[in-house]
């Protein structure tokens, strides 16, 4: 979690999260912590939240006939925790996310399992049409409570400047 203080007035300070576009490095790993144990009422709420109706997601019988034998965590509720867990290291100043690609799960994950993630720079360039933003491409991959990796995808967003963030310009 990169947390930053800056200076609001005399013996005033704010904390601030996030990297602006020039901190970020290609083949930098940001590991984010703390992980989080998904439980079964997240499953079960997200995937009805969703309206999405395989019941290998909330049935326990159902899912004891298949063949992992118990539920299994709903993959979007998987890849939305680990964006979430990626926000402060690398979201946390971005304008917009430009997209996902790639999307893969690799390995079931289960309720009760904790799911960790991390994200490595791949790319970064300057925006063509934006001169206070770059656009940076990380690989979030996350992993069980043992090291299995269960979920990988690239996520590419267009990512303040120093100085040019809605952080900069907020005065309250």
């Amino acid at each position: 979690m990169v947390q930053k203080v800056k200076q609001i007035s005399e013996n005033r300070f704010r904390e601030t999260f996030g990297r602006s576009y020039e901190e970020f490095t290609v083949g930098h790993i940001y590991e984010h912590r703390p992980g989080r144990t998904i439980t079964k009422t997240d499953n079960t709420w997200f995937t009805l939240l969703t309206m999405n109706t395989h019941p290998m997601h909330f049935d326990d019988e159902y899912a004891k006939a298949s063949e992992f034998g118990k539920c299994i965590v709903c993959s979007p509720l998987t890849v939305a925790i680990m964006v979430g867990m990626s926000v402060t290291d690398c979201s946390q100043k971005a304008i917009a996310n430009l997209g996902w690609d790639g999307i893969k799960m690799t390995y079931p994950l289960f309720e009760d399992d904790t799911l960790t993630a991390e994200s490595e720079v791949i790319e970064k360039r300057e925006s063509s049409s934006r001169p206070g933003a770059g656009i940076v491409t990380i690989r979030t991959t996350g992993f069980n409570q043992d090291g299995k990796q269960v979920c990988t995808f690239t996520r590419t967003m267009l990512i303040a400047k120093e100085g040019y963030s809605v952080e900069d310009k907020v005065n309250y």
